[in-house]
């Protein structure tokens, strides 16, 4: 199995850390989900999640597809483990979601579609937890506190779809194999399973942040008329002066829910 080389093209690093894997595995909750697993490559994390729990594992990869069908014949057969060929956001765009029922994602994800992944687990309404290696700097994005550097719409949706978000561990790249050339870590989200965001919520956080040294109001400015801004803003008593990652998370969405509201008066709109 070690013979085989990464891809570039599948953003393929091997984890190789045993200390890593194990600290992945003591942070799996307690409870009856099923495991999905994105990436499982040579199948180290796999090895481990199948002691635990059944797992479906989704591999974009013909040549790994084929090395984990003999590695995991046994488990295979037993059907505690389920590898299905293909790419994981084409499965989540012909079905709502990756499992039949509830599920925790745990995985060491392709830095190039880590991002759309956790999204994509964030509106996959049987996706519960979300335990995750990814690049460092993308995590600080997901976990940051309002007023934090990081702070960003990744860390306004996180904190209004989920219970806790935290940075379980970084890895550095001696980790892999190959090393990739920055930092890794692994995040833990846990969902609240009752809230769901608005598809068009995304859209207004992206003019929010578009410009995060800038002024928030001045943003939201060039998408939406200025008066009306101001007078959200007076109403919830926002700063004029407020840039983005000072405001936080509950506030964007009562700015969201007035501007969608008075966007249907014409007298708002821009054209």
């Amino acid at each position: 199995m070690n013979n085989i080389k990464a891809k570039k093209k599948f953003g393929q690093n091997f984890l190789k850390d045993e200390s890593v894997l194990i600290k992945i595995i003591q942070s799996m909750p307690h409870n009856n989900n099923h495991i999905v697993e994105i990436g499982p490559g040579l199948g180290d994390l796999t090895k481990k999640l199948v002691k635990c729990k059944d797992v479906t594992a989704y591999e974009v990869d013909r040549d790994l597809y084929s090395i984990l069908q003999t590695e995991f014949s046994d488990e295979l057969k037993s059907n505690k483990l389920k590898i299905i060929l293909g790419d994981v956001l084409e499965k989540w765009n012909e079905n709502s979601s990756l499992y039949n029922s509830r599920y925790d994602l745990i995985a060491n994800l392709p830095y190039y579609i880590a991002t759309n992944i956790i999204l994509n687990s964030f509106n996959d309404n049987n996706c519960e937890n979300i335990i995750v290696m990814i690049q460092k700097e993308v995590a600080d994005k997901f976990t940051a506190q309002c007023g934090d550097k990081e702070y960003s719409s990744l860390s306004v949706i996180t904190q209004l779809i989920s219970k806790q978000a935290r940075t379980l561990i970084v890895v550095p790249p001696i980790s892999f194999d190959p090393p990739p050339k920055v930092d890794s870590s692994v995040i833990y989200i846990q969902k609240d399973m009752d809230k769901e965001l608005d598809f068009d919520f995304n859209k207004f956080l992206k003019v929010c942040f578009s410009q995060p040294r800038k002024k928030l109001s001045k943003n939201l400015s060039t998408a939406y008329n200025k008066a009306m801004i101001n007078s959200i803003f007076d109403e919830l008593n926002i700063k004029e002066s407020a840039r983005p990652h000072e405001v936080d998370a509950s506030l964007y969405s009562h700015i969201y829910t007035k501007v969608k509201q008075n966007g249907r008066n014409e007298s708002y709109t821009n054209d």
